[in-house]
């Protein structure tokens, strides 16, 4: 992988990162406490382990997910792993690296500390700081008098009678009071108790007691930590998705984060064109999204969607799907952390190609169509004369660039004699051997050749897998199935480049035909001329002895053909341009 790491805005920020393949296999995950640093050291002339160099010769993307806090990097470091399982990775044995604070569904709960929760209990975590999660369950049993006994005995226990426990196996009045205490202190409201031990900070260093003041506020950062740990991981996660978004100038980033069985899972990015408004730009992606993929049970957006979206989803599942816009706790926290991704992933996007000018001429023609990539462009053109030699080409752009050993010719074996039918024939053979789709099939022509060519790609039963679109010369117009047409500016340069180098391939491969069968002809190298201006003069005049006896005046009356390129023509035949 050749990576310009100036032209890439790495975010100073925790997170983890994974690096992948062009087709989306993750070999690699790691986490940092300053992802821009950590990733460059992958890119240093002298890498710290021997595994690098290969890893970075592999991989073709480096990916970042943004957290709150290193902490936080390190569970999601681990559950992508796990996921994953990347092959540079360590392999994770135990699948349960992190504990669990916990209250069972017992008639009477009692609270655990364990990295294997039961069935139909309540759990908060992972906690990758396992010393404060034991800090808090030790809070929560002394100040609220919680059980951890495995069973209740009829006269007490041992914690009841030194005060750690109410002792509910006796008397279970205003036990449940008790538990709902702590979920809530465990969901985050946990001010009353750190009012408490605020205060006991205070008396123990007014007394002197410094060592006992420095006790209750390392308990004081155990509860805030602990807390905290909500975001990359929560009970609240079941099958959910947060949808993120960034907008810089009419380029919009939109990151999905995946989030279930109470972790997030990984993330999405997306470029879209920003349409002014935030919510017709969110809701044409969910629309486009989840149209080739199953929508998740619950779906949290920074804005309301658009009047039907919501029920299109819930057809789309088969089942309800409820969309949200949180305004508090765990799922806004999630929701806000896509949008930290985002913020990261747009201007990642504004930069990306800095350097190469054919990638941002690929991103911009992207983004104008509204498409994720267009990094790779297959596109069509035909040439004949006066159907003789009828021959078909198509030329391939990978990344804004021609590559030329994907071009391909084709010399037309059925009887059509018309454009439209020949391309048709030779899409037809271009697909049979196809093991990869294009982002763009493009055609030179308009919309009668899109329809013609649909009609090919319905009989292949391969329509809908990739987009297609025909490039009109008038005005430079781009048609396709579902859309206005639309006048191409500079954003769609890449098309026009495309276009014209197919122009330029099938008309070097006609000569070459043409060549092999006749005698050289005068007019081949007449500059401008190409085989579709030929075919015009000859039906203009009525064929080659009317172009013969064609005054400068008369030739400059055929459409396309100017003053100059009239004079190149008389000479070419007559030897002079008078």
């Amino acid at each position: 992988m050749v990576v310009d790491l100036a032209g890439i805005d790495l975010p100073a920020l925790p997170g983890v990162y994974l690096f992948k393949t062009r087709s989306g296999r993750v070999l690699y995950v790691g986490k940092a406490t300053r992802l821009s640093d950590r990733i460059r050291s992958y890119f240093a002339s002298s890498p710290d382990r021997a595994m690098i160099p290969e890893l970075v010769a592999r991989a073709d993307e480096v990916e970042c997910i943004v957290t709150p806090s290193p902490s936080e990097a390190l569970v999601l470091e681990r559950q992508l792993i796990r996921e994953h399982k990347p092959r540079y990775n360590s392999l994770l044995k135990d699948d349960k690296s992190f504990p669990y604070l916990v209250l069972t569904g017992e008639a009477i709960p009692r609270i655990m500390y364990t990295r294997h929760p039961p069935k139909g209990s309540t759990t908060w975590g992972p906690f990758p700081n396992a010393g404060a999660a034991k800090q808090v369950m030790q809070l929560l049993r002394r100040h609220l008098g919680l059980r951890d006994c495995k069973e209740l005995l009829p006269q007490g226990c041992l914690a009841m009678h030194i005060g750690l426990c109410a002792g509910p196996c006796i008397d279970v009045a205003g036990y449940a009071e008790r538990v709902e205490t702590a979920r809530r202190i465990l969901n985050g409201d946990a001010s009353d108790l750190l009012e408490e031990l605020s205060a006991q900070m205070d008396e123990a260093s007014t007394a002197m007691a410094f060592e006992q003041a420095a006790l209750v506020r390392d308990r004081i950062r155990a509860v805030r930590e602990v807390i905290s740990q909500h975001v990359v991981s929560s009970r609240m996660y079941r099958d959910c998705d947060a949808l993120g978004v960034a907008v810089q100038g009419d380029l919009a980033a939109i990151v999905v984060l995946h989030a279930d069985e109470g972790v997030v899972q990984g993330q999405e990015v997306w470029p879209m064109v920003h349409r002014g408004d935030l919510g017709e730009t969110v809701s044409a992606f969910v629309a486009e999204h989840y149209e080739s993929r199953s929508p998740p049970r619950l779906l949290l957006t920074p804005t309301p969607l658009l009047d039907g979206v919501e029920a299109w989803l819930e057809q789309r599942r088969e089942r309800r799907v409820e969309c949200r816009v949180p305004a508090r706790g765990d799922l806004a926290t999630l929701r806000r952390l896509a949008d930290q991704n985002a913020e990261v992933q747009v201007r990642r996007l504004a930069r990306r190609g800095s350097g190469s000018l054919e990638q941002q001429a690929a991103d911009e023609g992207a983004l104008l169509l509204g498409l994720d990539t267009l990094d790779h462009v297959v596109c069509f053109d035909m040439a004949q004369l006066q159907g003789a030699e009828r021959v078909g080409a198509s030329v391939v752009m990978r990344n804004g660039r021609p590559a030329k050993k994907e071009y391909r010719t084709y010399a037309v074996k059925g009887d059509a004699m018309d454009d439209l039918r020949m391309m048709q024939e030779v899409v037809a053979r271009w697909l049979k051997r196809q093991d990869e789709w294009p982002d763009l099939l493009l055609l030179d022509g308009g919309q009668t050749h899109l329809d013609a060519i649909r009609r090919t790609l319905e009989e292949a039963e391969v329509w809908g897998r990739f987009s297609v679109a025909a490039l009109a010369k008038r005005e430079e117009t781009i048609h396709r199935t579902g859309h206005d047409p639309l006048v191409l500016d500079r954003r769609g340069r890449v098309l026009v480049h495309a276009r014209d180098e197919a122009h330029r391939f099938v008309n070097t491969f006609h000569r070459k035909r043409r060549g092999r069968s006749t005698l050289e002809d005068p007019l081949e190298d007449v500059e401008g001329l190409g085989a579709k201006k030929m075919q015009t003069l000859l039906r203009f005049f009525g064929g080659r002895k009317g172009i013969e006896g064609a005054t400068i005046a008369d030739l400059r009356t055929v459409p396309g053909i100017g003053q100059a390129l009239a004079e190149r023509i008389h000479e070419a035949l007559h030897g002079t341009a008078g």
